[in-house]
């Protein structure tokens, strides 16, 4: 054991702490980044999961975009994303009190994301419950930099309408007529609030406007056509309105209106 002597030193206790501390640091080092890579391996499965999740939702696949959600939500049960996700496969599955509780947390945990409230202001809209709608739209179109803020001025117009609120209705047509002047929604919903309104002759100028952009018209326009066709006692423009509207749309809410119409004014149909 001479060797293990250095001027009268036993060095054998020094070599044996030495390795153990090397043996030490390195299982610590091992650990730690094998820590990193769990958490980066779980963050990646996580967004993967939401990214397939979203794209079976735009497919319409409900069970496996449900399949992917639960795995996020079990990972995070406080992911705004998660639960708008959650919400929006739950209303269209029919499981109405869950998709609303859902859109409810998401909220509550992200009270500026814009496409939440504006998700759920169509969820309300489609139960009728329009005031409610309405308020969550009055949040969406303060934000100025909400890339669909055009749409949600004429979702919270529509709303309005439902309510038979004209005043306000005309306000948020016209603050998206401001913003996208060439839009065939906003043209059209102009045009209707001015026609309840009674202001007629705006109504048609918009009307007008809506049918150089658009020369096939919605079932709602062609109504329109003929209701201000008779105002102007243009016959001609009435006629071939409510042929349009027969032949193209004979199943739509406007036509059963048209009809309804007809029969109240004991007229025949052309």
């Amino acid at each position: 054991m001479s060797w293990l002597r250095i001027k009268g030193i036993n060095v054998l206790p020094l070599i044996l702490v030495m390795l153990f501390s090397t043996l030490l640091l390195s299982g610590c080092v091992t650990t730690r980044s094998g820590g990193f890579a769990s958490k980066a391996d779980d963050k990646k499965a996580f967004e993967t999961s939401l990214q397939l999740a979203r794209s079976y939702i735009a497919q319409g696949n409900w069970d496996q975009a449900k399949r992917h959600l639960q795995y996020v939500e079990a990972e995070d049960k406080n992911n705004p994303e998660t639960l708008e996700a959650l919400a929006l496969v739950f209303q269209n599955t029919g499981e109405l009190e869950l998709a609303e509780q859902y859109y409810l947390r998401s909220i509550s945990l992200a009270p500026k994301a814009s496409r939440v409230r504006n998700n759920y202001a169509a969820f309300l809209y489609a139960r009728e419950r329009y005031q409610e709608a309405a308020t969550q739209l009055e949040v969406v179109v303060q934000e100025l930099l909400y890339e669909r803020r055009v749409e949600a001025f004429v979702n919270l117009g529509r709303c309005y309408m439902q309510l038979e609120a004209y005043s306000k209705a005309e306000d948020a047509f016209k603050r998206a007529f401001l913003m996208q002047g060439d839009d065939a929604a906003v043209l059209m919903s102009l045009a209707e609030v001015y026609f309840r309104m009674g202001r007629y002759a705006e109504s048609q100028r918009f009307y007008d406007a809506y049918r150089s952009k658009n020369t096939a018209q919605s079932a709602a326009a062609l109504w329109l056509g003929i209701r201000l066709a008779d105002k102007f006692d243009d016959k001609n423009s009435r006629a071939s309105f409510a042929l349009a509207l027969k032949n193209l749309y004979s199943k739509s809410e406007e036509y059963l209106l048209y009809k309804a119409y007809m029969e109240d004014n004991k007229q025949v149909e052309p």
